[in-house]
């Protein structure tokens, strides 16, 4: 995740009809856009310098977790279905491992561990899945710090065991992506995480190679000469570096849990057309050219299940225009699932263009999404803009764009194995504890997920496939409908139950139950 805020430009001649078009869409789409049943709504939460978690530097345990379950609950409220937890900020860990010391971040000191002891990924994956919440594991692949402060790290880190490792860059340190050992090391960070946590997808953001700095060259020209692999050029022979990272990582989850998603944020642009005719019609950084890495070959190879591009500029935006950049994501996306990255948190923010003063801009783009047919949603940088709810964003999202629940979509590369419907379903009255629950028979399937409660009228058509039916879902066999009932205790109704697997498949039939 590129944190830096993005100062936006104004708009040029060149992008006038561009902007005019947009804007067109946007008020073609105020009437005409509607929200999907199946859409990801996603949260970076993100911990690097306690960003998200905990902002104020907390390291008291019970106070991480109120404050994990504050943003839980607000996340519930507005009908968001997933979240990218960053458990290796700076190649330590925001969970228990014997590879990497418990972060700093953390606890304030690499390598202790929270006192009294906890397992933050284990307690937020507890607190996310009892919301029907998924986790998706944000990890840095090369990152060992954010600064030159060596002093930083536990004695016993790897950087200590195996200085071969590891290159400076600017005032930061990196794995080498071309290191043999790295490779090694990140395997095993992947299938320690993946084979002991109940998590969904594994998620890297935009850190690959480092951003350039001006005027100097990553330190790896050594490496390159030790060990070409057959290449000639030493910008191929890096992406081939991170090329090797991903296929391992993909292969690595799919081996050990076949359903859990491996998912990519990268920087919003993958080359500009000036460098390549599949381009975009930009003129900014390149994923291609300055960080090394072929998203398309990866979406292309099936080596991901979705792609979450970080479009963090605004609509009429001079070298990177938004919806330039949506159209063509659109186009280059049709083999794996595509959200949109936005820039939440560059609202109110005073050094950012005059568009950002308000939330419009955020509204207007998520408009815009809905007039492509492979974006099927968004992911929101970051947690602390929704907690903030700056500008009104997290009022506009629930009464508006997630006014609805809706469900996580299926990835093309998954399973497409229907789940068997419930069976049993029930209305239990409890009179002692004045209680009134739906209840149905709890499934044997091994790969079941969770269950999607529908509400209808008496005489209404049961329509699943409208979201504003979807009344509940959870990962019981049951649900308190109390306080529902007796707000409505003299409406005739009608309940639907399906169940959905950990491949995000439906099942095809559900049964239902008279009120």
């Amino acid at each position: 995740m590129n944190y830096k805020a993005r100062k936006m430009s104004s708009i040029n001649t060149k992008h006038i009809k561009k902007y005019l078009l947009a804007a067109l869409l946007v008020m073609y789409a105020a009437f005409t856009w509607g929200q999907k049943k199946h859409e990801m709504r996603m949260v970076w939460i993100a911990t690097v310098s306690n960003i998200d978690w905990t902002p104020s530097r907390e390291f008291d345990p019970a106070k991480q977790q109120k404050a994990m379950v504050a943003m839980l609950d607000t996340f519930s409220k507005l009908n968001i279905n997933a979240i990218a937890l960053q458990i290796r900020p700076t190649a330590d860990a925001f969970y228990q491992s014997n590879i990497e010391p418990w972060s700093h971040f953390l606890t304030g000191e690499q390598g202790k561990a929270p006192s009294p002891y906890y397992d933050p990924l284990e307690f937020t994956i507890n607190e996310a899945h009892k919301r029907n919440i998924d986790v998706h594991v944000w990890i840095n692949p090369y990152r060992l710090l954010n600064s030159d402060n060596l002093d930083i790290l536990h004695k016993n880190n790897i950087f200590f065991k195996k200085p071969e490792m590891f290159l400076k860059y600017g005032s930061q340190y990196f794995f080498n992506p071309s290191h043999p050992e790295t490779l090694k090391h990140l395997q095993n960070v992947v299938a320690d995480i993946v084979s002991r946590y109940d998590i969904d997808a594994v998620h890297i953001d935009d850190y690959f190679y480092p951003y350039p700095i001006k005027g100097r060259e990553f330190p790896d020209e050594e490496d390159f000469r030790a060990n070409p692999r057959g290449f000639h050029n030493k910008n191929d022979w890096r992406r081939d570096n991170v090329n090797r990272a991903i296929d391992m990582i993909s292969s690595t989850i799919k081996r050990i849990k076949p359903y859990v998603e491996f998912g990519v944020s990268p920087f919003g642009v993958w080359r500009n057309k000036n460098r390549d005719p599949r381009g975009s019609d930009t003129k900014a950084l390149s994923n291609y050219d300055d960080l090394y890495a072929d998203i398309l070959k990866w979406i292309d190879e099936g080596k991901i299940d979705y792609v979450i591009p970080q479009l963090y500029w605004e609509i009429g935006h001079r070298s990177a225009e938004y919806n330039t950049l949506a159209e063509w994501w659109n186009a280059n996306s049709d083999k794996t699932n595509l959200y949109i990255g936005l820039f939440a948190s560059n609202i109110g923010n005073k050094s950012a263009s005059r568009v950002w003063q308000t939330s419009d801009e955020l509204c207007r783009q998520i408009k815009l999404n809905y007039q492509y047919d492979n974006i099927k949603g968004v992911g929101l940088y970051s947690a602390v803009a929704l907690m903030q709810n700056r500008m009104g964003i997290a009022d506009s999202l629930r009464n508006n764009f997630f006014r609805h629940k809706a469900l996580v979509p299926h990835s093309p590369k998954m399973s497409n194995k229907l789940p068997a419907e419930p069976k049993n379903l029930k209305m239990i009255f409890d009179y002692n504890r004045q209680k009134i629950y739906l209840q149905w028979e709890k499934s044997s399937e091994k790969d079941l997920k969770y269950y999607i409660i529908y509400r209808f009228g008496k005489n209404e058509p049961i329509d699943t496939d409208n979201p504003k039916n979807i009344f509940a879902t959870t990962r019981n066999n049951y649900l308190d409908i109390t306080q529902f009932i007796l707000n409505n205790y003299s409406k005739k109704m009608i309940f639907a139950v399906s169940s959905v697997n950990r491949y995000n498949v439906e099942s095809e039939k559900y049964i239902t139950v008279e009120y």
